[in-house]
C-alpha cells in the first residue's frame, strides 16, 4: 500500500512545556543532586498530567483533535453521525436501513478485523454513501499503552485493511475508547491522519435504557456536533433490540426538527478545505 501523506504538525504545547521541564530537571540534578527528591516529585507530576490528558479522550492537550466540526460546517446548520465498532452483521444492516430511511450519511469508525470478517458489509456502508473511517486493526484495550511502533503497526494495519476493502483510504482516527498517549499525534501526523473525538456520547455500549441514551445525545444539541454511537459491542434493551436502532428514529427526527443536516467527517473537511 501507498504510505499516506505526511500531516504537517505543530508539536503541542504541552509536549514542549515537558522536553523543557526535562531538560531543566536533568540540568538541576547535576547541579543540586540533594534536592532528587524534589526533582523527581516535578518529573511525577508532569507525567500524571500526560497521563490525565490521554485518559481525557476530548483533550487537545496532546495534539489536534475533532470534538466538533469546523467552524464553516457548523455555521450550515451540520452535525456529524459517528458509529463505532463496526460492522456487526446483525446490527449495522438495521442501521443503515434507519440512515437510509430518514436521508442521513453518517461516519462509521470501522475495526479493521471486523471488516476483514465482513467485507461485504464494508463495501455496502460505502455504496450506500456513508464514509469509512479507521478505529484500529484490533481495538486492544491496551492500545494507549502502545509505543510508536505498536501504535504505528496498529493504525497502519487497519488503513491498509479498510483500504483494500473499501478502494478508499481513511482520513481520521479514532483511538479504541478515545484514550491515548503523547506517541499518538506524531504516528497519526506521518500516516497522514486526523484524530476524531466527539461532541456527545450516549454511553450505549453500557446502558440499556434508549431514553437515557437519547437525552445524553440530544442534551445541547446544536450545530457542529459530533454524536457517537456503537454498532459494534452495542448494549440491548429488555426487548432485545440493539440500543443504537432504538435511539436512531428519535435522534434524527429531533436533529430534522431542529433544523440539523447530517453530514460525514471527510464531508466537513472538504468543505472546511475549500
Amino acid at each position: 500500500m501507498t504510505p499516506d501523506r505526511p500531516r504537517r504538525r505543530r508539536m503541542p504545547l504541552l509536549i514542549f512545556i515537558t522536553f523543557l521541564l526535562h531538560a531543566a530537571m536533568l540540568a538541576a540534578v547535576v547541579i543540586y543532586p540533594h534536592e532528587w527528591r524534589r526533582i523527581l516529585a516535578a518529573i511525577v507530576a508532569n507525567h500524571v498530567v500526560l497521563t490525565l490528558a490521554g485518559l481525557w479522550p476530548r483533550s487537545t492537550w496532546l495534539g489536534p483533535n475533532w470534538t466538533r466540526l469546523p467552524p464553516a460546517a457548523a455555521a450550515r446548520g451540520e452535525i456529524a453521525l459517528t458509529i463505532d465498532d463496526g460492522p456487526n452483521p446483525e446490527v449495522t444492516p438495521q442501521v443503515l436501513d434507519l440512515l437510509d430511511r430518514y436521508g442521513v450519511k453518517a461516519t462509521f469508525f470501522c475495526v479493521g478485523d471486523n471488516a476483514a470478517r465482513y467485507p461485504a458489509l464494508c463495501k455496502t456502508i460505502v455504496e450506500r454513501g456513508h464514509a469509512i473511517e479507521n478505529h484500529s486493526q484490533h481495538h486492544r484495550h491496551y492500545f494507549s499503552l502502545l509505543g510508536p511502533a505498536g501504535l504505528t503497526r496498529e493504525i497502519q494495519t487497519g488503513q491498509d485493511t479498510l483500504t483494500a476493502i473499501t478502494g478508499r483510504r481513511p482520513q481520521f482516527f479514532r483511538a479504541p475508547a478515545g484514550l491515548r498517549n503523547p506517541f499518538l499525534d506524531p504516528v497519526l501526523a506521518k500516516l497522514g491522519l486526523r484524530l476524531a473525538a466527539w461532541t456527545r456520547r450516549g454511553f450505549d455500549t453500557r446502558t440499556r435504557d434508549s431514553d437515557t441514551v437519547s437525552r445524553r445525545l440530544l442534551r445541547d444539541l446544536k450545530a457542529g456536533s459530533i454524536l457517537l454511537l456503537h454498532d459494534g459491542n452495542c448494549a440491548r434493551t429488555s426487548s432485545g433490540i440493539p440500543v443504537i436502532v432504538a435511539v436512531l428514529p428519535t435522534l434524527l427526527e429531533t436533529a430534522a426538527a431542529a433544523g440539523l443536516r447530517f453530514v460525514t467527517l471527510s464531508a466537513a473537511l472538504q468543505s472546511a478545505a475549500a
